[in-house]
């Protein structure tokens, strides 16, 4: 048989990427992935944050480092694990017993732990590497927390402290703050105020608004802004390049991101 036509080999790759399936073959192929990886985040990020699956957005994040990253596969994980811990939560109405059922699931039988021998290490800023090797820094857990809390009708919502990200259960008892980097240790105020406080060298006034939930997009920004310093910090210029590009996706109008876009174009040309 022939070659298949081009205009047809683009659609089929096209429709595969919409659906998160693997691309594999020849490099135009993984280009072609890359474009239209790119355009599904942008769709993601750009439209209304009640429309955003902070899953699927944080997993096209990693599509970017694994091309031909199959999105549905990693989807149907955290579909799996909800499946799993559906019956424990919906056992009881107890908010902590809720609380200490996911936390089983999630840290005793499954074995999602902080990454603390290597929290820099950018696999832990991908959604696929945190899923598989059940390892991430508080942001990843957390969203992993929050992905399969959701599919159970957990409230939770996450909260960006100051150099650790935590999750808030929200109910009409009151909050109650989750550390899923620390096996969804329950925190009262004061030692979220305590964490706070053991991250800086210099006494940091706590604010009300550390506690404050953020957005879904908030939550993305996060995560590349951690896998912006750390391609920085090794120089990776071109990988910290394409998560700036991705940031101004999001705020278009980010004075710094467009300098350091300018900045960062200018010493990749300088090496060329």
């Amino acid at each position: 048989m022939g070659r298949e036509p081009a205009p047809n080999r683009r659609e089929r790759l096209a429709s595969r990427v919409r659906q998160g399936h693997v691309i594999s073959g020849r490099p135009m192929e993984h280009l072609a992935y890359y474009s239209q990886s790119r355009q599904l985040f942008t769709e993601a990020v750009t439209g209304a944050e009640n429309r955003l699956d902070l899953g699927r957005a944080a997993l096209l994040i990693a599509s970017e480092a694994y091309p031909g990253l199959d999105i549905l596969r990693y989807v149907a994980k955290l579909e799996v694990m909800a499946a799993a811990v559906r019956p424990r939560v919906g056992a009881t109405d107890d908010h902590r017993a809720k609380i200490e059922s996911l936390n089983t699931y999630l840290f005793e039988e499954r074995g999602f732990r902080g990454n603390t021998r290597q929290y820099y290490d950018p696999r832990n800023s991908f959604l696929n590497d945190v899923i598989d090797r059940q390892l991430g820094i508080p942001i990843t857990i957390s969203v992993v927390y929050m992905e399969v809390g959701r599919r159970v009708d957990m409230p939770l919502q996450g909260v960006g402290m100051p150099g650790h990200f935590i999750v808030k259960y929200t109910s009409d008892a009151g909050d109650i703050f989750i550390d899923p980097f620390n096996q969804g240790q329950i925190l009262s105020r004061q030692a979220c105020e305590a964490l706070v406080q053991e991250l800086y060298t210099e006494p940091v006034p706590f604010q009300e608004a550390f506690l404050a939930p953020v957005t879904k997009k908030q939550v993305i920004t996060r995560i590349l802004m951690n896998l912006k310093a750390i391609y920085l910090h090794t120089n990776d210029y071109r990988k910290a390049l394409s998560v700036v590009e991705r940031l101004l996706l999001i705020q278009p109008d980010a004075e710094q991101e467009m300098k350091d876009r300018a900045a960062l174009r200018n010493v990749i040309g300088m090496l060329n």
